[in-house]
């Protein structure tokens, strides 16, 4: 199994920026082949001062293989989610990936 954890710090000047790109997953990202498990967010406030929450979306799929991870970072769809609407919407974004 493969996990790939996005986080997402939105663009301050864009209140919905976080929508959009939520939206703009759902369009882009979800139909790409090879994601066994697909799960977007916005932040949730916690109590708990371990918890980041800097952020305001998160997103975390699950692949079979590193493989089908590499194939999807390539997949026009993608692609077309980083042009379209991670450039668009986004200031920042760090990447998790694990075995």
């Amino acid at each position: 199994m493969f996990s790939h954890v996005v986080i997402f710090w939105t663009k301050p000047e864009n209140p919905n920026a976080a929508a959009e790109l939520l939206a703009g997953a759902e369009k882009y990202l979800r139909p790409i082949p090879g994601v066994r498990s697909f799960h977007i967010g916005k932040m949730v406030p916690s109590h708990r001062p371990v918890v980041d929450q800097s952020y305001q979306v998160a997103l975390n799929l699950v692949f079979d293989t590193k493989q089908q991870q590499d194939d999807y970072q390539v997949h026009p769809l993608h692609i077309d989610f980083v042009e379209k609407v991670f450039k668009v919407h986004c200031a920042r974004v760090v990447v998790y990936d694990f075995e």
